[in-house]
């Protein structure tokens, strides 16, 4: 069991749960269904419901509205991994976090990084399923043909990410 406290937090693509620890931030999606679903699957995979307490998570949302207003490049609030896959998938999602703001990597150079450089289809499997949204930037992994993905069905959201990327933080919704 996990002591866990959660916030849901606007953002220019939907409203973020952000889930965290005493270790860090565990989980930060954007919602799909209401928040009170997320959080019973949360609660059987932290073994306990996190609490609402948004002062809790007031350091990491206040990097992701400086991210959202291109006032930040990269995350510096703790990560606690507790929800991450392991193995392979959760190396592959350390070696997407060194690819840096405003650039992208594609699948197979995450793969190789990642010390595998056949599984690329396995990064995608560990993008598509990462719990940390944005600080851990998978909207950052394309293609080997440039062309962006499915996002985690999607798409608009990882093309919003990358523009917003590309263009120094002045993206529109």
């Amino acid at each position: 069991m996990t002591d866990a406290a959660f916030a849901v937090h606007p953002t220019p693509i939907g409203d973020a749960l952000v889930v965290v620890t005493g270790t860090g931030l565990a989980s930060l999606g954007i919602l799909d269904r209401p928040a009170e679903i997320a959080l019973i699957d949360l609660a059987v995979a932290l073994g306990a419901p996190p609490v609402h307490d948004p002062d809790a998570a007031v350091d990491a949302t206040a990097e992701l509205d400086a991210y959202f207003t291109g006032r930040l490049r990269r995350f510096e609030t703790p990560i606690d991994w507790l929800l991450a896959p392991s193995g392979f998938a959760r190396d592959a999602l350390r070696a997407v976090c060194e690819v840096p703001y405003g650039e992208v990597a594609t699948y197979g150079e995450i793969a190789i990084a990642a010390g595998s450089p056949r599984a690329h289809r396995a990064v995608g499997s560990a993008c598509a399923r990462t719990p940390l949204s944005i600080v851990v930037p998978a909207h950052r992994v394309v293609r080997s043909d440039g062309s962006i993905g499915e996002y985690g069905g999607h798409p608009e959201r990882k093309r919003f990410l990358l523009d917003l990327e590309s263009s120094g933080g002045s993206g529109r919704v």
